[in-house]
């Protein structure tokens, strides 16, 4: 039995256009996806793109920080700290309160932690294929030997 789902493309106001699950994802990727939704993928990809950025978003997971507990944590100093966290509000990955003198740090969305989740589990698949291919080779270099 086939599932169909029914879309409105309300931008246009098109009427209700039926499609089977399996044709979703080409369907966003390809038919209606706005370019302002790729644009702002690729905003956050941007904002992620430095390992010391992805520090502060999984030190921020599920937490508030100040800025000196951040650095702290991380190891940075104040200067190079402060430079991620403005490449990361400006993106709106992380959001902050001033409470006196000290500000405090948390992601805008935790959902950014499932995110960096994903992508931990697609470099841990990477690698298991990576060990296996190197497997293979060891294994033909042995039998030439």
């Amino acid at each position: 039995m086939t599932f169909v789902r029914w879309a409105r493309v309300f931008s246009e106001g098109a009427p209700a256009i039926p499609f089977e699950l399996s044709y979703i994802r080409k369907f966003e990727y390809t038919f209606r996806v706005p370019q302002a939704l790729r644009a702002f993928k690729a905003e956050i990809f941007q904002a992620l793109a430095h390992p010391t950025r992805i520090a502060v978003v999984e030190a921020l997971r599920g937490r508030e920080l100040g800025a000196g507990a951040l650095g702290e944590r991380l190891g940075l100093s104040q200067a190079n700290l402060s430079q991620h966290l403005a490449v990361l509000r400006a993106k709106q990955v992380v959001v902050a309160r001033k409470a006196g003198n000290q500000v405090h740090y948390s992601l805008r969305d935790p959902v950014l932690s499932d995110v960096l989740d994903l992508l931990k589990r697609y470099f841990y698949s990477q690698l298991r294929d990576t060990e296996a291919l190197l497997g293979q080779l060891r294994a033909e270099r042995t039998r030439r030997a």
